[in-house]
């Protein structure tokens, strides 16, 4: 269990501003905390975790390793285990961000030799600003909150953090080409996926039906289909949706039918793949 030494400000709503959320991740030693401050100041404090934050507004400042830092909107927060650091606002108007702590003994599941994944240890960067790290870690951070989408939040933590240990760790990242694992596994994983569409199935689960662990899962799923695997679920999903719309069903029916939470979510994933909400792609795949 994450312990988190943070101390909060004894009476937050006062202010009205200032608020914290947690929520455990979808995959053991994951958890995400969104939070805004205007009047709070963090003490000098650490977690035992790699703490990975995106700032949403305003600016945060901090001192960590011997230097005074500021964390603008879009910017990146890299923070190994263990290390102090405190945290408070830059300007009047306060700072929001999110943040994924992420237990190490996950970290050395995805630096992987068999997927082909050598990244560094410890981040040498505190502050960065890097555009794709930032939608990663944003995509990460609605998938965690996004019931039925275990899947796409374990890759996409996974990505950001090989990403931000490659690009800002002691070394350079030494990404290869992962072992075939053989073409019989990957089958058996589409195939799984295609009977279980329905469940909230995730990285972890798929990697010990075959024998390998999450990162080399991912990257060999990834080779042999052209997508990773939560992607495909995805479209399987939607392929089963649709079907269940041209047979139909309502709009809330096809979404729970195929796998997502409700017709919300439904609708996200519709019109990011297919270009139109649900409701006027069945209007014009029914016009006469």
């Amino acid at each position: 269990m994450v312990l988190y030494n943070c101390f909060m400000a004894s009476h937050p709503s006062e202010s009205g501003t200032d608020w914290a959320r947690f929520l455990h991740g979808t995959s053991s030693g994951i958890t995400l905390m969104q939070a805004h401050f205007t009047e709070h100041s963090f003490e000098r404090h650490s977690h035992a975790t790699y703490s990975i934050g995106v700032t949403r507004s305003g600016v945060q400042t901090f001192n960590c390793r011997g230097t005074r830092h500021a964390s603008l909107k879009g910017d990146v927060m890299l923070f190994n285990p263990n290390e102090p650091h405190d945290g408070s606002r830059g300007t009047d108007e306060g700072f929001g961000y999110a943040i994924l702590y992420v237990e190490p003994a996950l970290r050395d599941t995805w630096s992987d030799r068999s997927a082909g994944t050598i990244v560094s240890r410890y981040f040498t960067h505190t502050v960065v600003n890097d555009r794709r790290a930032s939608s990663l870690l944003s995509q990460a951070v609605a998938a965690l909150l996004q019931p039925q989408e275990s899947m796409r939040a374990e890759v996409l933590t996974c990505a950001s953090l090989i990403h931000l240990l490659g690009h800002y760790g002691e070394y350079a990242a030494n990404l290869q080409a992962c072992v075939d694992p053989g073409r019989h596994r990957m089958v058996a994983v589409r195939e799984y996926i295609d009977a279980h569409f329905q469940e909230d199935l995730s990285v972890d689960r798929l990697g010990r039906l075959v024998g390998l662990s999450r990162v080399h899962l991912t990257r060999a799923f990834s080779k042999a289909f052209g997508v990773p695997p939560h992607i495909y679920l995805n479209m399987v999903r939607l392929r089963r949706a649709q079907n269940a719309l041209l047979s139909g069903h309502s709009l809330a029916d096809a979404a729970i039918s195929a796998g997502f939470a409700d017709q919300s979510h439904f609708s996200r994933r519709f019109k990011g793949s297919i270009g139109l909400a649900p409701g006027a792609w069945l209007k014009q795949m029914t016009s006469t």
